[in-house]
Formats: C-alpha cells, structure tokens, sequence
C-alpha cells in the first residue's frame, strides 16, 4: 500500500470565490505519483483553524511527506517557502490596518522558527527546466499560511525523514478579472508545478 503525501489547501477567502491552493490540491487527490497517495485536506483560513486541522490530518494519515498549499495574490511566480515563524496574526487576514494588533505564538513554548525541510535546490531545478516561474521566499508571513507551515514542521520535529514544507501560488487567472493589476497564473500551469514538486519530494524521501 503506497505511503501518504498530505497536500493541503486552503478555502477561497477575502470574497474570493477560488483559492488556486485548493483548485490544484483536489486536482491531485488520490492520484499516486513517485509511490506515494495523495491525500488533498481543503483547510478553513485562520491561524488556529489551520494548526487544529493540520494536526488533525497527520494523526489520522500518518504521511510520509507533508506539502503545504497556499494563495499569495500579487505575487508573479510560484513561491517556495524558506522558513516559518512563530508567530500568528488573526488580523492579518481580514485588514492591513489592524495587522500586529492580535499577535500571539503559534505554538506556545516553541522554537521562534523552522527551516523548510523539502528539497528545495530540486524544486526549482525541476520547475524552471519546464519553464515555469518559481522562487524562493523568506516570509511566508503571519497568518495562516506560516502558522500552518509552522506548525506542521513543529508535529513532525522527531520525524526528521519526513519532508515538510510549504508554497505558495500565484492568483488563478480567473482572479484576475477582479485583479486586474495583479500578476496571475493558469491553473493548468500550477497544477503542473505542484504535480512536479511532488514527484520531486517523493524521490528525495
């Protein structure tokens, strides 16, 4: 029986009606890709909402490898996440203006931050000799994002073979009507990204 790799993503927000995160996470759901099952978990936004659920799945899956999913709007290329902080902001999502206001830990007592434990060099190797777009970023911010990324490194720091960590997506397209000024990216092009990062992972486990 093949080996679980959770992928998350997480729900549309801010009025959206998408999030480009879950289109490409249930793309991949089920499918079996380096001898490792995808398990897509759609996550509601919040910091606390995304470090209950993500503690959820790795009880009840087990996985051998954990991606993480997410939508960075503006942002021109794929994103893969350097490191996390310890550190949630509620805030963050809602409004600009009330953002450092609600900041709390994001698991109390733990390290102020976690390095991306994926194969990163591999990663970037693999997208770019497909012509797609992608760099590395040194903030995965303050909100549910990091607070996921963070703690899903955290729940597995005694599994050091496990690989974890987190990207993040460009706006879908279709966003860009509502986005016009905005850097955007078909969802076709990052279902291919993601269905790569993963075949990328699984050999490096």
């Amino acid at each position: 029986m093949p080996s679980i790799f959770l992928l998350t993503g997480f729900q549309p927000f801010r009025g959206e009606r998408i999030n480009p995160s879950w289109e490409v996470a249930r793309r991949l759901d089920g499918e079996v890709i380096g001898g490792m099952r995808i398990k897509s978990v759609k996550v509601p936004v919040g910091c606390a909402t995304a470090v209950r659920r993500i503690n959820a799945a790795i009880v009840r899956y087990r996985p051998r490898a954990i991606l993480g999913l997410g939508e960075a709007g503006g942002r021109t290329a794929i994103s893969v996440e350097k490191i996390a902080i310890n550190l949630a902001d509620e805030r963050a999502g809602v409004t600009n203006s009330d953002i450092g206001l609600t900041v709390r830990p994001v698991i109390g007592g733990g390290p102020q931050a976690y390095f991306t434990r994926l194969p990163v060099g591999g990663i970037l190797r693999e997208l770019r000799r497909r012509d797609i777009p992608v760099h590395v970023s040194l903030s995965a911010g303050a909100y549910a994002c990091n607070a996921l990324m963070y703690a899903s490194l955290h729940l597995m720091r005694r599994r050091q073979g496990v690989p974890v960590g987190f990207i993040h997506l460009p706006y879908d397209a279709r966003q860009g009507v509502r986005h016009p000024e905005k850097a955007s990216m078909a969802i076709d092009t990052m279902e291919e990204a993601i269905r790569t990062a993963v075949a990328t992972i699984a050999r490096a486990t």
